[in-house]
């Protein structure tokens, strides 16, 4: 079965680290361009943060950026998302994608450029 899987999560104060992880299983998805988004309660599901199918390219979305750092493990099949100087704001669930019909494609911003998504993982930034 192919899935990616999402770990990492929980609760922090404000101005703390987490370290999100999706790992990828039934088939590999190095070098296809990945995400995080995030949503939070009563919000429209937004992007966080891409990296390229070379992993040559990042992008982040403005309130996250100089905070959060995407990053991709090829022998791990894993993509990593670093999260620090957390917010309360930055509270919501993550979830990552892959975009498997771009083979070495440029970053993608928008999520129906996707077609594998992961569960989603809590994260909680209290005050």
């Amino acid at each position: 079965q192919v899935q990616l899987v999402e770990s990492g999560g929980g609760l922090v104060q404000a101005g703390g680290s987490l370290r999100l992880s999706c790992a990828a299983s039934g088939r590999t998805f190095n070098f296809y361009p990945m995400g995080w988004f995030r949503q939070a309660p009563g919000k429209e599901r937004e992007f966080v943060a891409g990296i390229s199918g070379s992993g040559g390219m990042t992008y982040y979305t403005d309130s996250v950026k100089g905070r959060f750092t995407i990053s991709r493990d090829i022998a791990k099949n894993t993509v990593y998302l670093q999260m620090n100087s957390l917010k309360p704001e930055d509270t919501a669930v993550y979830y990552c994608a892959a975009a498997t019909r771009n083979y070495m494609g440029s970053l993608k911003t928008q999520g129906h450029e996707y077609d594998y998504w992961g569960q989603g993982s809590q994260v909680t930034v209290s005050s």
